[in-house]
């Protein structure tokens, strides 16, 4: 029998139970019948943030601004990220400009920023931009 994972749509926030071995077959959401588990990363804002950081999948979280250069230097980065990630962990992207709240709320500092959200807190947290090889070990490092 295979372990169940609850994990939150990107889409609609419904949490979902994907079996573990079922999460390379693009699962789809039982409620707004989307897929669940996206090989890039989705817009978190102040209202899904309490749903996303559930669940059984780890939340990596970028906080960035459109005016930022490191931080649009790194997208491309992250993006190729969420990719080799899917299934492993799931890659969000908060723009600090449209969410001050939420970015005053985790007292982001400087951008861009990561955060990494196990269980429903926060485990790691790492500010600049790095190459993916760096992203990788950086990720390594906090058992994903």
């Amino acid at each position: 029998m295979s372990e169940s994972l609850l994990i939150p749509c990107p889409h609609c926030n419904g949490l979902n139970r994907i079996p573990a071995g079922r999460l390379s077959d693009q699962p789809k959401c039982g409620r707004c019948k989307q897929t669940v588990l996206l090989s890039k990363p989705f817009n978190l804002t102040q209202g899904d943030y309490a749903s996303q950081i559930k669940g059984d999948l780890p939340l990596l979280v970028d906080v960035w601004a459109e005016w930022c250069g490191p931080c649009k230097s790194f997208a491309p980065t992250f993006e190729q990220a969420a990719t080799q990630l899917s299934g492993r962990v799931r890659l969000a992207k908060l723009d600090s400009e449209a969410n001050q709240q939420l970015s005053a709320q985790l007292g982001i500092r400087s951008i861009p920023s990561l955060i990494l959200f196990k269980d429903g807190r926060e485990v790691a947290r790492q500010s600049g931009a790095m190459p993916s090889q760096q992203l990788m070990a950086w990720l390594t490092s906090q058992g994903i």
